[in-house]
């Protein structure tokens, strides 16, 4: 069994390095995370993972399972890593902004989604779409995907007003899509024969964002103190190392609280700890820096299991379909028209109006992991809402990035590089 969890990673890592060389050859300019995700469903259990030899891919979900580690591994460094932009010297310049933008952003896509859900309901009948999946869905729609923001971020490294603006916007996101979730899918419980539990709905997702926050910080404190006592940055950085994974593992804590119970939110506390830390060290830039080079292969390989794990069941029903089709274009209509009018109501610049909400639709881990918690409900309700979640986790992960990469190069906060001018400049010289 050891055998084949290192061969997997192994594989996974090899597969997505290998797609981003295909991608050059065939002058696909997509970004890395792309070619990863692609990479991840070609050796995932619908492709060569059906031929079940060892060492050529995942020939079921059970098996993505045993390497999860790495995807929790993962999203804790990148959470620690947008944790770093929330310094207090460039909030003091994007903060009201972000905080106003990424609570209005949200609760749009939240209506949107629930508005023509609703509609759908009345439409296909109860029996087909119940409310509580709609109420349901409407919370998830709130959620975006850090990572995938992050990693086109760092690979083309932009920079200006809105990659300023984004990444705080991102991680406030989060916090705001567990209190839409936690008080929605409270209402679902309800209305699918349960009693309203304002416990549940209210008292226990305030408890985990403060709980968090709490131990984010502290955990924040204590290592921007004892990095002090190293004068080697390869010890400081494994340091860093260090409390990151024990953040991460602490997170998983609960604490009965009465009648409620304290959680964590591991992202929540990883970016706490990234902001605290950032915020109190005079050489995190350097530890920030070096932490990204020693994730870039976690990261990666993160981003293939997650292309393998994307389920292409979802297209064996055409209800489904049609349910995740207007559940991805009215999300995106949300997260654009929410992002551009709240944008413009903080008069930010004018590219920051045109393509913030762009910028703001791949949806993955965060949804899933709502994805999973909604489980509870049971039967073809949690059925629907797994499939419709699957849907458009699919399309975003592989359509996402390459948006958010257009969208920042259109802003003009990407560079291009030596060879696309030169390919630009033969293309032009030919027409």
């Amino acid at each position: 069994m050891n055998m084949n969890l290192f061969l997997w990673v192994a594989v996974a890592l090899f597969a997505g390095l290998m797609f981003t060389r295909v991608f050059k050859v065939m002058h696909l300019n997509f970004p890395d995370v792309t070619a990863f995700l692609i990479a991840g469903l070609l050796i995932g259990p619908f492709f060569l993972g059906r031929l079940g030899i060892a060492g050529v891919g995942f020939g079921s979900f059970e098996e993505l399972a045993q390497v999860s580690i790495l995807n929790d591994a993962a999203l804790g460094f990148i959470a620690f890593s947008i944790g770093s932009e929330f310094k207090l010297s460039e909030l003091q310049h994007t903060g009201k902004a972000a905080t106003v933008i990424g609570i209005l952003q949200a609760l749009t896509a939240c209506v949107f989604v629930d508005v023509i859900l609703f509609v759908m309901h009345l439409i296909l009948g109860p029996e087909i779409l119940p409310v509580s999946v709609v109420i349901t869905m409407g919370a998830i729609a709130t959620a975006t995907a850090p990572a995938a923001t992050l990693m086109v971020v760092r690979q083309y490294k932009a920079d200006g007003p809105l990659t300023r603006l984004l990444l705080p916007i991102v991680a406030l996101d989060d916090a705001v899509g567990l209190v839409v979730f936690s008080v929605s899918f409270g209402m679902a419980r309800a209305m699918q024969g349960g009693n309203l539990d304002m416990i549940s709905i209210a008292l226990n997702p305030f408890l985990e964002i403060i709980a968090s926050l709490i131990l984010g910080s502290f955990l924040g404190f204590v290592m921007s103190k004892l990095e002090k006592l190293f004068y080697s940055n390869s010890n400081r950085l494994s340091m860093t190392i260090s409390f990151v994974l024990m953040t991460i593992a602490l997170s998983y804590l609960e604490i009965p609280l009465g009648s409620a119970t304290i959680s964590f939110s591991s992202l929540l506390v990883c970016m706490m700890l990234g902001t605290v830390f950032c915020n109190m060290s005079d050489f995190s830039d350097d530890i920030m820096k070096r932490a990204e080079k020693w994730t870039a292969p976690l990261n990666a390989t993160f981003f293939v299991l997650s292309g393998a794990g994307l389920d292409l069941g979802v297209f064996s029903n055409w209800q489904y379909v049609l349910i995740g089709a207007f559940y991805i274009v009215f999300r995106s209509l949300g997260k654009y028209c929410g992002a551009r009018e709240s944008s413009r109501l903080m008069k930010c610049d004018s590219n920051v109006v045109k393509y913030l909400g762009i910028t703001l639709l791949p949806q993955a881990g965060v949804a899933l992991g709502m994805c999973n918690q909604a489980a509870v409900l049971g039967g073809s309700e949690a059925s629907l809402i797994r499939n419709i979640t699957l849907f458009g986790v699919l399309i975003y992960e592989l359509v996402g990035p390459l948006l958010t990469r257009n969208a920042l190069m259109k802003a003009g906060e990407i560079k291009p590089t030596p060879v696309e001018k030169t390919d630009r400049n033969r293309f032009s010289t030919k027409a």
